[in-house]
């Protein structure tokens, strides 16, 4: 069974930026994208983006769309996200994800979540 592990989280200034990283143990193969999803005390898990595992296409929330890159490095079983300009609303537990029903980011077709790291946004 494919297992996730993020790590990269931490405290950072507004207008900082940090690098996430996903590492999957297993056949990534199994499945269509690799998603990064985020949430907040009291709020749902938040669809943030997405890459397609074999043909490395990528989709953003509007709400980071120029701000943050997904990328992967098949070689090493690894999805990144790096993110720039953060901001307070940034804040949240990071989560990645895995989906074999295709382009989406709902958290409801996403499984095999790792433990999530911790993204804190502030002064």
């Amino acid at each position: 069974q494919l297992q996730l592990v993020e790590s990269g989280g931490g405290l950072v200034q507004p207008g900082g930026s940090l690098r996430l990283s996903c590492v999957a143990s297993g056949f990534t193969s199994d499945y269509y994208a690799i998603g990064w999803f985020r949430q907040a005390p009291g709020k749902e898990r938040e669809g943030v983006s997405w890459i397609g595992i074999s043909d490395g296409r990528t989709f953003y929330a509007d709400s980071v769309k120029g701000r943050f890159i997904i990328s992967r490095d098949n070689a090493k079983n690894t999805v990144y996200l790096q993110m720039n300009s953060l901001r307070a609303e940034d804040t949240g537990v990071y989560y990645c994800g895995t989906t074999r029903v295709g382009a989406t980011l709902l958290a409801r077709y996403y499984g095999s979540w790792g433990q999530g790291t911790q993204v804190t946004v502030s002064s």
